[in-house]
């Protein structure tokens, strides 16, 4: 009888999963609280054995394809004075020269859906309200759609995973906050930058500016230091006016961009943290990404972290044979040297990328074929 899988969370580490386990002969729903496919966001690095995750998924060529173009970069001090230049690196993915690939998310988002989209059932507009195990699987309560029940479940639903609030607990009990926030926003290219980023601090505050669309808009990455916050997390409203109180001292261009907040329809905002747990799985239900092991931005890795456990996690839950048990344990095994030096990246150096030997051990520490 076909093992049925529920995984909540349609961005990248879901429909990931959902490819390999119905590869692996699974049936996987994917359940998805946004009505679509989210437009927007920053752009995300796969690197190391992530690229050969990608490879074996077919999408290479077409992931390489997509990958942004930038030339170099520039520091600004608060003034917009070029302080520093780089034609080597950039602060969003690292070495131009490098085999890793730097690609807009809802581009890979897009691909893995394109990818799954025929044998997956996608369920948008919905969300779990409440899990119960039963004898045989875990029933499962929706807030639009009628009660089923599933063999096993999957949180995919990012830092602020509502299935690890249900299953696990509250937020507050696994997240380790890094004293920072960003947020992520479109805006037209008014800078009029070619292939060219822009990184400005100012005090407390900074932004990451580059272009996109070939060059027709502008993907902007606000920050600013910052312990816990008292905010919703699903509270857009009230992110955006707070965003805007800590970025206007910065500056520079910062009030054109805050116009371009206030306008923008994919704006995201989140706390840098990191999720840690001494166990991503309890009874039919395990975590995965950055729900489980969210390493944060200052990784850059959190995308090839969720490819990488799709993978895993699907290849254990095949060689178990129906044992969800012996499943989630060797995917633990397996998973957890290559998520603690990953997370390891974000405190190496606070305040700057981690070097990039450390870079390069973390991004190939997992064999595919443990």
């Amino acid at each position: 009888m076909t093992t049925t899988v529920l995984v909540s969370g349609g961005g990248l580490a879901g429909p990931a999963l959902a490819h390999w386990l119905r590869r692996h002969g699974f049936a996987p729903t994917v359940v998805e609280r946004a009505p679509a496919l989210r437009p927007g966001g920053q752009a995300v690095d796969v690197r190391g054995v992530a690229l050969d995750v990608v490879d074996r998924m077919g999408l290479l060529e077409k992931v390489r394809g997509a990958r942004t173009r930038l030339r170099g970069m520039s520091v600004l001090d608060g003034e917009g004075n070029e302080v520093h230049r780089s034609t080597e690196a950039v602060l969003s993915s690292g070495r131009l020269d490098s085999d890793d690939v730097e690609i807009l998310r809802e581009d890979l988002v897009r691909f893995l859906y394109e990818l799954t989209a025929d044998g997956v059932e996608y369920v948008h507009d919905d969300s779990i309200t409440a899990l119960e195990e039963t004898g045989s699987g875990v029933r499962v309560a929706f807030e639009r759609g009628p009660d089923r029940e599933f063999d096993l479940v999957i949180g995919a639903d990012g830092l602020y995973s509502n299935v690890r609030r249900l299953v696990f607990g509250p937020h507050r009990d696994f997240l380790h906050h890094l004293d920072a926030h960003l947020a992520v926003f479109t805006a037209d290219n008014f800078l009029e930058l070619t292939d060219w980023e822009v990184y400005l601090k100012d005090g407390g505050s900074a932004y990451v500016v580059y272009p996109a669309r070939e060059n027709r808009e502008l993907r902007v990455t606000f920050g600013f230091e910052s312990g816990p916050l008292d905010l919703d997390h699903r509270d857009t409203e009230a992110q955006r006016r707070l965003v805007a109180e800590r970025m206007e001292r910065c500056g520079w261009q910062t009030a054109p961009m805050l116009k371009a907040l206030a306008d923008a329809e994919d704006f995201h905002f989140s706390a840098m943290a990191q999720v840690r747990m001494d166990h991503w799985s309890r009874g039919r239900v395990a975590l995965l990404g950055d729900a489980g092991y969210c390493g944060s931005p200052l990784t850059g890795q959190g995308t090839s972290l969720a490819l990488v456990g799709a993978y895993v996690l699907a290849e254990e839950l095949a060689r178990a044979d129906g044992d969800h048990v012996a499943g989630f344990a060797g995917y633990e095994r397996r998973m957890r040297p290559f998520v603690t030096l990953n997370q390891a990246l974000a405190t190496e150096n606070p305040g700057a990328p981690a070097s990039e030997e450390s870079m390069e051990r973390a991004k190939w520490a997992i064999g595919l074929d443990g």
